[in-house]
C-alpha cells in the first residue's frame, strides 16, 4: 500500500522545535454524535490552557458530519498557519488514550453522521493515495503519556467514521496545499458519566485525559524525530 510520509527538513520535521514551536496550535473536538449529549473530545478542548511554552492553543468545534468537518477544519488552518493540528474524537469502548498512526481513504459508516449522511465503501478523496501516516511523533507522544502515568497506545486503526475521515481529510489537504504543519489524531475513551449506563465498559475522568492531551502537544512541539520503540499489534 502506498502510503504518503511527510517530508523532512535538514532541521527536522515540519512543527518541531526553533521558530515552529513558536507558531499556533490548532486542537479540535468534536459535537456530540450517535444520540450522546455530551463529547470528551470538546470536553477536553475546553479545559486545554491558552498557550503552552511560545506556542498559543486555539481551539476549535468541528461538526461530526462528512465533509462538513474537513472544510471546517481546513479553512481554520488556512486562517491561522499553525505548526500543529491536533484532533481529538471519542471511541467510546477504548481503554485509554490511543494515538492513531494512520489515517486511510474510506468511508463506511456504520451508523449516520449528525447531518444523516451515511457513506459506504467510498473514497475520501478519490485521487488521493491510500493512506496517510499522521506526521506527529506517534511513539514519542505515547511514551510521555505513559511517563505521566497515562494509559496510552499506538493504535493502527482510526475507524471509518468521521474521526478517520477528518484525519485523512487534513492530512490531505496540508499535502496539497504545500503547509508544512504537522497534523494527528488522538481518540479518547468515554467519560466516566457515559459509562453509567454501559456496565463494564472502560471510561476515564475529564481532568485525566486533559492531562494526556496536554502530554501530546508537549511531545510535538518539543519532538524533532520520533523515538525508536516496540508498539506493534500480533492482531
Amino acid at each position: 500500500m502506498a502510503v504518503r510520509r511527510p517530508k523532512a527538513s535538514a532541521s527536522g520535521p515540519p512543527g518541531a522545535n526553533g521558530a515552529a514551536s513558536r507558531r499556533p496550535v490548532l486542537v479540535t473536538g468534536f459535537a456530540p454524535f450517535g444520540g450522546e449529549d455530551i463529547n470528551p473530545s470538546w470536553e477536553i478542548c475546553g479545559r486545554l490552557p491558552a498557550a503552552m511554552g511560545h506556542a498559543q492553543l486555539h481551539i476549535l468545534r468541528v461538526p461530526t458530519e462528512f465533509r462538513r468537518a474537513i472544510d471546517v477544519v481546513a479553512a481554520e488552518v488556512a486562517r491561522l498557519e499553525p505548526g500543529l493540528v491536533l484532533l481529538l474524537g471519542q471511541a467510546g469502548g477504548r481503554a485509554g488514550l490511543s494515538v492513531e498512526r494512520v489515517a486511510i481513504n474510506v468511508d463506511d459508516a456504520r451508523i449516520p453522521d449528525n447531518a444523516g449522511e451515511q457513506p459506504i465503501d467510498e473514497s475520501i478523496a478519490p485521487a488521493g493515495p491510500p493512506a496517510y501516516f499522521a506526521t506527529i511523533p506517534v511513539k514519542a507522544v505515547v511514551k510521555a503519556m505513559r511517563e505521566a502515568g497515562l494509559p496510552a497506545t499506538v493504535s493502527n486503526s482510526a475507524g471509518t467514521y468521521v474521526c478517520n475521515h477528518l484525519f485523512y481529510g487534513v492530512l490531505h489537504y496540508l499535502a496539497a496545499s504545500g503547509r508544512d504543519a504537522r497534523a494527528g489524531f488522538i481518540h479518547v475513551p468515554w467519560l466516566e458519566s457515559q459509562a453509567v449506563l454501559r456496565p463494564g465498559e472502560p471510561s476515564m475522568a475529564l481532568a485525566t485525559m486533559t492531562r494526556g492531551i496536554e502530554c501530546a502537544i508537549a511531545a510535538c512541539l518539543e519532538t524533532a524525530v520520533d523515538v525508536k520503540m516496540a508498539a506493534g499489534t500480533l492482531d
